[in-house]
């Protein structure tokens, strides 16, 4: 049941995106997510409280999102494939394309290779300021680069790769409950004092949805670039997250580049370590190439889908 919706849901999303003229009509299901989250973390993530009760209405937060999230893609979908026979699966497969990234993250990315290639500096910063949390104002044309080319890696588990495995795994409830949880581990999962207790349990579970969608999103950008799998095995735990050194790695050595290395958030920098053992000097042309990866990339997943698709 799942495997042609999840394949028609890539389609729709690589064909269409999510327009900005329906974007700007009715918003998307991630900002209403983000008005939960918000909502609890307001009410319940309160200083004054100890650490092990924030702590426990985080978990508390995290499961009605769950519940909200989880039962009303559960009942749209009973309810769809139900009433509307032959039509059902593909009116789920409309409902679960805009959980899918592919088309906005190609859209975001592209802007910042096409600033570097005329050599507008301040503009490629901008762009990129979009898609990263880092600190862009002082960044040079490599650090740009680099930054670009890591959100695309890590961006294609958290936008594509793990929705896609969510859907094929749970149907509806599964992909936009995976983007209920990663869009709270986005919000609250952080290390800072005003984040550790309440968006622990947010932080956790999103490790955990991650923890296949990005060994898969490692190995399918290995076979799209094959020149990246001695990276991949070797420096896939250089990241501090147990999940996004895998795509990460991946597409540094298929690029052959370094990718991470020190970084600067709020002004701090941080002594990350370096992933890929190629070239640092990164520009234009290795986001290019780094967007033809990813375009491959993605291909290989309909591949998967639409191969389960016939085999189921």
């Amino acid at each position: 049941m799942a495997e042609p919706i999840a394949l028609a849901a890539l389609m729709l999303d690589a064909a269409l995106g999510w327009p900005d003229a329906l974007y700007r009509r009715i918003g998307h299901p991630v900002g209403l997510f983000a008005q939960i989250i918000g909502a609890c973390e307001a009410r319940w993530n309160r200083p004054e409280r100890s650490f092990g009760t924030r702590r426990a209405l985080g978990i508390l937060a995290l499961l009605l999102l769950i519940a909200l999230v989880g039962g009303a893609g559960w009942i749209a979908q009973q309810l769809l494939l139900r009433h509307l026979g032959p039509w059902g699966w593909p009116a789920v497969a409309a409902l679960a394309w805009p959980a899918l990234a592919q088309h906005s993250l190609f859209d975001h990315v592209r802007p910042v290779a096409r600033a570097l290639a005329q050599g507008d500096l301040p503009a490629a910063r901008t762009a990129v300021g979009r898609i990263v949390g880092r600190d862009t104002a002082m960044l040079d044309q490599a650090g740009v680069s680099r930054a670009t080319i890591e959100s695309l890696a890590e961006s294609f588990c958290d936008g594509v790769v793990a929705p896609a495995f969510w859907l094929l795994l749970l149907g509806l409830p599964g992909v936009w409950t995976y983007k209920a949880i990663n869009t709270a581990d986005s919000m609250i999962g952080h290390r800072e004092p005003r984040w550790q207790a309440f968006g622990w349990a947010a932080a956790r579970a999103d490790d955990l949805l991650n923890l296949v969608p990005a060994r898969l999103s490692g190995l399918l950008l290995c076979l799209a670039a094959p020149g990246g799998w001695r990276i991949l095995w070797r420096d896939a735990g250089n990241h501090a997250s147990p999940n996004a050194g895998w795509p990460e790695a991946a597409m540094a050595g298929g690029l052959g580049l370094r990718l991470a290395g020190p970084i600067a958030y709020d002004g701090v920098m941080h002594d990350k370590s370096w992933i890929g053992d190629g070239r640092d000097d990164a520009d234009s042309g290795d986001i290019r190439r780094a967007l033809r990866i990813y375009v491959r990339a993605c291909l290989l997943l309909w591949l998967v889908a639409g191969g389960m698709a016939w085999a189921l």
